[in-house]
């Protein structure tokens, strides 16, 4: 199964020379977990392409732009409308991780700031 991402448009995910941007490390995780969970039959790419765009719309022009932060929004209200998962447990799990430290999942130090 294969991805149908917008090329341009709301949804259409950031691009350089074709190729797509991610400028953290989460952005790249939040992209492949609803690629992997849409390719799973977990939902509808339709679906999650109108949660994207509700919440594109919805953003305020004064807040900062954040793609991908729209993106795992979307997600979220995805898997939460649906019952995947409880907006408790998502909740919980952000204030878990968040909690982390920096790195927590990079101990490897070779040579990366």
């Amino acid at each position: 199964m294969t991805t149908p991402l917008d090329a341009e448009g709301p949804a259409a995910p950031p691009r350089s020379n074709g190729e797509l941007v991610f400028v953290e490390p989460w952005q790249s995780r939040a992209f492949g977990m609803a690629v992997t969970l849409y390719e799973a039959g977990v939902f509808t790419w339709p679906q999650f392409r109108a949660a994207l765009i509700a919440r594109i719309s919805a953003w305020e022009k004064d807040e900062r732009w954040n793609y991908y932060q729209h993106w795992l929004d979307a997600l979220q209200d995805v898997l939460v409308g649906q019952g995947t998962v409880s907006a408790e447990e998502v909740t919980t799990r952000a204030h878990t991780l968040a909690r982390r430290h920096p790195g927590h999942d990079h101990l490897d130090d070779h040579g990366h700031p």
